[in-house]
């Protein structure tokens, strides 16, 4: 039994090794990908980026400017974010299967978190472009309505998770809803609900550059401003710069979440 239980899973495994194998050799085929030309011009091109994509003494003289940009990023990037894990939480507990009043308010609840998590922040972005122009607000709300949906899910999956002894035992005494929410639900829920809010706003930060390029703002439009004018040198730094602050939000982020997990 256990052979064949193997054998079967073998099986299936080689199938979607080939499926995959066929539809990346049907895509080269279709867009006409020079599959020789893509792997040779790797070293040249990194070459390249030794060689041009580096700091010098010049592009130091930006790295205020750098700074400031990176700050402005990283602040909205948080704002929108906390902003968004009030909502989301309003819009879970409503939405949960565990704690939702039920009827069509759960239903609403889940179709907007669905919709709202389904359009990429960058469709986000070019969209709110058309009302607001290319602004701070505009990177702002992108983040926010992104963020919104993801925190949404994430926050409904987070407390029908989470054990009904409390909530049975405050029933039991006759608590009413917002007190069982307030008292037990949130509570028992709460490290969870803060990882994920700290992991958004990780994703956030990267996103934030790319928002910055089609917004015109924070650290992403100095980066395409730099790049646009061939100051590769400038660009580099910049790109330093978002790792740098990348990997310092992710170190303090993962110290919290051992601390509160």
């Amino acid at each position: 039994m256990s052979g064949s239980f193997f054998l079967r899973k073998r099986l299936n495994t080689l199938f979607f090794c080939a499926l995959v194998l066929a539809l990346t050799i049907i895509a080269i085929i279709i867009t006409e990908y020079d599959v020789v030309k893509g792997f040779t011009s790797v070293p040249k091109a990194a070459e390249w980026a030794v060689s041009n994509f580096v700091p010098n003494e010049k592009a130091m003289d930006k790295l205020p400017d750098i700074i400031d940009k990176l700050l402005e990023t990283l602040l909205v990037s948080i704002a929108a974010t906390s902003t968004a894990a009030v909502f989301a939480l309003v819009f879970a507990v409503l939405g949960s299967q565990k704690t939702g009043i039920g009827g069509p308010f759960s239903m609403i609840s889940r179709w907007i978190a669905t919709v709202f998590r389904n359009i990429d922040v960058a469709a986000w972005s070019m969209i709110l472009l058309f009302s607001f122009g290319q602004n701070v607000l505009t990177g702002y709300l992108a983040l926010f309505f992104c963020s919104f949906g993801f925190l949404t899910r994430a926050f409904m999956e987070s407390i029908d998770e989470m054990s009904m002894s409390s909530v049975e035992a405050l029933r039991a005494t006759g608590a009413g809803y917002i007190h069982i929410v307030a008292h037990s639900v949130i509570p028992s829920s709460l490290p969870q609900l803060i990882s994920w809010v700290l992991f958004t706003i990780e994703t956030n930060i990267r996103q934030a550059t790319l928002i910055g390029i089609l917004t015109g703002t924070g650290i992403g439009f100095l980066f395409n401003l730099y790049y646009k004018s061939l100051n590769y040198a400038s660009a580099s730094l910049a790109v330093i710069a978002i790792v740098v602050a990348i990997m310092i939000i992710e170190s303090v982020s993962n110290y919290v979440r051992r601390v509160i997990m």
